[in-house]
């Protein structure tokens, strides 16, 4: 079980990992469409269309990415991405549980994982990104093809957001639709999907915990 007081999505400040004293900031990553309410997470160079759905209220949505300072010296030297995170409401969280599609339960410390094989992890809208991506090879054609708007280059860009995030509009977008991706913190595995939920059960956030700070149950 995850609680409350060990998840630290969305809250700068120290925090103590196995002895050591980390800080933590947080980065605006823009806005998220997800018009259907189907919200997806994914590697999306790997299973961008193929990763867990999970049901939102339709809207637009703000994207953060919680980093962790993990260098001995606490000076910037060392950072890994934490989580990436939507928030869907303002409140203070109560529970933090496994987040999944409408009607869909798990058991206890059951939780839909993110596969992670290009060390990156993505939110987008499922709806968008089964209707507004081209066909052809992504990965020559979008993710790497030498031009600066290719998303590998808008994610190594220290000036489009920040050095190892994007937002990036759809290719054959009409109204906007887009993707937020992140570095995936230490790297390749399997992340959980998890929603923060205040003391009524209204859902305050989805996220992707990339399990670099947390219990050791974490593994």
């Amino acid at each position: 079980m995850i609680t409350p007081s060990l998840f630290r999505a969305l809250r700068p400040g120290p925090v103590e990992v196995d002895g050591r004293t980390w800080s933590l900031t947080v980065h605006e990553l823009g806005v998220l469409r997800v018009p259907s309410g189907r919200l997806e997470a994914s590697d999306p160079f790997v299973t961008l269309g193929e990763g867990p759905v999970v049901d939102v209220p339709p809207g637009d949505y703000p994207a953060f990415v919680t980093v962790a300072d993990v260098s001995d010296a606490q000076d910037g030297s060392h950072l890994r991405e934490a989580y990436l995170s939507l928030r869907l409401a303002e409140g203070e969280v109560a529970k933090v549980e496994a987040a999944t599609s409408d009607g869909e339960e798990l058991d206890e410390d059951e939780f839909w994982l993110v596969p992670v094989d290009a060390g990156t992890v993505a939110f987008a809208d499922a709806e968008a990104v089964r209707t507004k991506m081209p066909p052809g090879d992504w990965y020559e054609d979008l993710f790497e093809n030498d031009s600066d708007d290719s998303w590998f280059a808008l994610m190594d860009s220290p000036d489009h957001l920040r050095e190892g995030c994007a937002n990036i509009v759809l290719p054959l977008a009409t109204e906007g639709e887009n993707l937020v991706l992140a570095h995936s913190g230490w790297g390749d595995g399997a992340y959980p999907v998890v929603r923060t939920v205040d003391a009524d059960g209204r859902t305050l956030g989805i996220h992707i915990d990339l399990l670099v700070v947390g219990p050791e149950s974490d593994d």
